[in-house]
């Protein structure tokens, strides 16, 4: 076994084997590095990326690509999703070099870390014109070795080139008529109106790009960014990109139709798409739709907590694309299979193999990837089934399918957890919890937070991933403002003041590390964080949110919360930041967007306190099942006051809980029925119609 073998990384740990020579990334490699005089080869991947897979079976357990890497180069491997900071300053170089990026990603370093050559897969021989990988070390190595000072030149220049792309030019002002030109140039360029979802392939599931225009229908009533989003949650849930029996995402199509997956399913996309489809739920204009969104909310929950949830409640990070080798194996199904599995259910065969897409020719490599082409309404009302029977009886199909597919080979899974994905799928079930009235899902996401908490927490300092009992990492800035942002989702659902003060503390202290005192915004990583090639100051809501939107949620809900104008300047300050970038490329800022609809329609504060029981949680109700951009809400069982502002001196009236709507902290006439809370919040103001 190679250096890899202590790591707390499943990624790192199947290259333990490797004949490569790796090293982790750290000091010990570029002291090895400069003492011998020879580039670093960088590569980074994660656990579930079937090309990483490929790569490592072509070349890195190669013997003969391994001596030529052990012999020119120290190598280095990354797990991605543990070192993000990595990930993003040596992306940004890849995409500045080559003008893509993707996973492997490889590339050559000086011993001192600046990158000068890179790329992404290169295979064992020659194809498709692409460069074999020895081809490329050859080059390489004999560049360094011939022709050093040009290649330092090129790195001198590539690192230039690099700090001038980051720089954002902040607004003098905030502009929050910046999400209605955001939302005409999606719904008008970006939505695929005959497919659903937005832009070409590969399609991504675009999460957060969907939940902000359901926020932008929610507070201006604007059709087409509702229709716009229930399209894509439609198509999504209807393709094959949806696993059907199981429930969950994949983590994009490769198609246009979102047919055929890229079979690896990460938390991420499940935590960001739970409180879509639940939102959805809420907003949708039939009936049908509403229903239909809710019960891919449910199956994606069931997935979440069923099978990425560990025994502790903790969440694993993904599921592998490949099982015996072959990606997708374990998902796609011939006809004769699912036939063999209908027979011993006697059931409309002829109805199951239509309504799952299934055919003897296949649709992908000879097979079937089961998927809805014909919405589950029109195949019961066309084989003459109700709604009901179907449902029953399709549960039935499911679970047996289901039963079936268990028997293969199952994909691996990535079981370490991250604080930042973890701190998502809090935030995703407490959101889709309330809106649907489902109390476990808040439960769950409760006792996941704790564990955060109690494990991730060492020393006073967050760290960002642990596996079997080891944490690991010093927390970036996404780890910080996600999780103080799952507190304050946990804060609005149960009253109980533990979840404000951690956030505060959170919040804080990623202000007082991370924040640029200079251009505004937070970096990534801590002012007294390790020292990479650039400090990397992500601002895209890309597969995940930027620390920096995330960052701007958390400050605006603590100033509701609070009163401090000092979170509401930091919020307004980060937007400012972004706005001019949002404004022409939106669906990468569908985070950021959600915060300006919400402080376009507020800021409101609703504040219900008195004992538990029937006469407040129908207080409750009205608020939890409620789309309402902009509305921070706390329930509560008394006057907390000493710990959070908006309870102070806010109590019951004669006995009875009270909810009291307020604006910045200035609050109307408490009111005790649901019918008077909903007329209070139903009033708009000026600042509404921005």
């Amino acid at each position: 076994m190679n250096r890899l073998a202590s790591s707390t990384s499943p990624y790192l740990l199947q290259h333990v084997d490797n004949p490569v020579d790796w090293y982790e990334w750290g000091d010990d490699a570029f002291a090895a590095a400069r003492e011998r005089g020879v580039p670093i080869f960088l590569s980074v991947g994660y656990s579930a990326c079937h090309w990483c897979h490929v790569m490592a079976h072509e070349s890195f357990e190669d013997d003969e690509v391994a001596s030529m890497l052990n012999a020119a180069f120290v190598n280095v491997k990354v797990d991605r999703e543990e070192r993000p900071d990595v990930d993003a300053v040596y992306m940004r170089a890849v995409q500045s070099m080559t003008g893509r990026g993707g996973w492997p990603m490889s590339v050559f370093l000086t011993p001192g870390g600046a990158p000068f050559y890179a790329g992404t897969y290169w295979p064992r021989e020659p194809r498709h014109g692409m460069p074999d990988f020895p081809r490329v070390i050859t080059a390489v190595s004999e560049a360094w070795a011939q022709r050093r000072d040009e290649v330092l030149g090129s790195a001198a220049s590539i690192a230039d080139a690099i700090d001038r792309h980051r720089d954002l030019e902040p607004g003098e002002d905030l502009d929050l008529e910046v999400a209605g030109l955001a939302a005409r140039l999606v719904v008008e360029q970006a939505w695929d109106r005959t497919l659903g979802g937005f832009g070409r392939a590969p399609k991504f599931p675009q999460a957060m790009t969907i939940e902000w225009l359901l926020h932008r229908h929610a507070r201006t009533g604007e059709a087409e960014p509702l229709a716009a989003a229930v399209h894509a949650l439609d198509a999504m849930a209807r393709g094959g990109i949806h696993d059907h029996l199981a429930g969950g995402f994949a983590r994009y199509s490769t198609d246009a139709r979102w047919l055929v997956p890229h079979f690896e399913k990460m938390l991420y996309d499940n935590a960001l798409l739970l409180p879509a489809y639940a939102t959805a739920a809420r907003l949708a204009a039939d009936v049908e739709q509403r229903e239909a969104m809710a019960r891919t909310a449910r199956t994606t929950a069931a997935f979440l907590l069923d099978d990425l949830r560990g025994p502790d409640g903790t969440f694993h990070a993904a599921l592998d694309a490949d099982s015996e080798g072959e990606e997708g194996r374990y998902y796609v199904w011939s006809l004769d299979e699912v036939l063999d599995v209908l027979a011993g259910l006697e059931v409309d065969q002829a109805l199951w193999t239509r309504y799952l897409g299934v055919s003897s020719e296949g649709n992908w490599e000879g097979t079937n990837v089961l998927h809805e082409p014909v919405a589950r309404e029109v195949v019961a009302r066309d084989h003459g089934r109700d709604p009901a029977s179907f449902a029953v009886e399709w549960d039935r199909v499911r679970r047996a399918l289901l039963e079936r597919r268990r028997q293969r080979v199952h994909p691996g899974l990535d079981d370490k957890v991250l604080t930042d994905w973890n701190a998502l799928a809090v935030r995703g079930l407490v959101v889709a919890g309330r809106l649907l009235a489902e109390p476990g899902w808040i439960a769950a996401a409760a006792q996941a937070a704790e564990v955060l908490h109690e494990r991730h927490v060492v020393d006073g300092r967050l760290m960002h991933t642990s596996r079997a009992g080891r944490v690991a990492v010093p927390a970036f800035l996404e780890d910080h403002a996600l999780l103080a942002l799952a507190d304050l989702e946990l804060l609005a659902v149960t009253g109980e003041p533990v979840w404000y003060d951690r956030a505060v503390a959170l919040a804080r202290d990623a202000d007082a590390r991370f924040h640029d005192d200079i251009d505004g915004g937070w970096f990534t990583t801590a002012e007294d964080a390790e020292v990479l090639f650039t400090r990397p100051k992500e601002t895209w809501d890309n597969a995940t949110p930027s620390g920096t939107s995330v960052m701007i949620e958390v400050c605006r809900v603590l100033a509701a919360l609070s009163g401090e104008a000092h979170w509401a300047a930091r919020a307004e300050e980060g937007i400012r930041l972004l706005q001019g970038s949002a404004a022409t490329m939106p669906t990468g800022y569908g985070w950021l967007l959600r915060q300006v609809e919400a402080l376009a329609a507020g800021p409101r504060e609703v504040a219900i306190v008195g004992p538990s029981g029937p006469a407040r949680d129908a207080l409750e109700a009205v608020v939890a099942t409620d789309v309402a951009p902009g509305v921070v809400t706390v329930v509560s069982d008394a006057d907390h006051g000493d710990r959070m502002p908006l309870l102070a001196h806010r109590g019951p009236v004669d006995g009875a809980p009270a909810a009291y709507v307020c604006r910045q902290l200035v609050c109307e006439r408490p009111v005790t029925s649901p019918a008077d809370l909903r007329a209070a919040l139903g009033a708009r103001s000026a600042s509404d119609d921005a």
